[in-house]
């Protein structure tokens, strides 16, 4: 099968060059990005052996509309998309939390839950939930953010009092990771979904906040059927995800 496992390029003015899990990312001239998204599968962590064709240009379009369709909101990173593998954009300085945002109890927060622990990142939740429950509210669950290895779930008033994220910078992270998920909630009703959770990533670039990397893809968040949520959720049923 043609995949797109790895690329070894040399660009004029490159200077940098970082292979994540699924990304090649490429530094020009240190205030440029060249991000070229592989076929490259990663699964809790682990960057399975095989590739998925066409799975990167799927990935960076769905990222690419996704960023065009909520820039009027917050700015974000990207100049170009000149391939359906990749894209370009500005070179910023990573803020090394995770936006995740919930709106439904499901996944690592319903395994929380479950364990008998009310407090997650900080924020309390109500007794009495189901999986898969709608949450009264949505709620920012932040996780450290790692290169190898698995993210950590921290509080707001941790990074804060750590000198992770300045205390200015966090609160508008969370604003802006609440207008996204908000936008994003719109638009995925529009397709008979329901966002249920998902992360943002930022960074700042000339002393601009910018959301970087994908959003509302599938590979940064969780979607269900809207048709037949409430009936299975009634049930106590966790079929309702994509």
């Amino acid at each position: 099968m043609n995949t797109l496992k790895a690329t070894s390029f040399r660009f004029p003015g490159q200077t940098t060059f970082y292979k994540g899990k699924v990304r090649d990312v490429y530094t020009i001239d240190n205030k440029y990005m060249v991000m070229v998204v592989s076929d490259r599968i990663s699964a809790f962590d682990v960057v399975l052996p095989e590739a998925i064709p066409y799975k990167g240009q799927v990935l960076n379009q769905l990222a690419a509309y996704f960023l065009d369709a909520t820039k009027d909101i917050v700015p974000n990173w990207t100049i170009a998309v000149p391939d359906p593998n990749v894209t370009i954009g500005h070179m910023c300085t990573t803020f090394r939390v995770e936006m995740v945002i919930r709106g439904y109890l499901a996944g690592h927060a319903w395994r929380t839950y479950q364990s008998g622990k009310r407090i997650l990142c900080g924020v309390v939740l109500p007794e009495g939930l189901k999986e898969n429950d709608k949450l009264p509210s949505p709620i920012i669950t932040p996780t450290t953010k790692s290169d190898h290895g698995h993210d950590e779930d921290i509080s707001r008033e941790e990074i804060i009092e750590k000198g992770i994220v300045d205390e200015d910078d966090y609160i508008q992270l969370e604003i802006y990771t609440r207008a996204l998920f908000k936008k994003g909630t719109e638009m995925a009703a529009t397709q008979g979904l329901l966002l249920v959770d998902t992360k943002y990533e930022f960074g700042k670039s000339n002393g601009v906040i910018r959301v970087i990397d994908e959003i509302h893809t599938p590979d940064s968040s969780r979607y269900f059927y809207a048709a037949g949520y409430e009936e299975a959720a009634k049930r106590g049923s966790s079929k309702t995800t994509l």
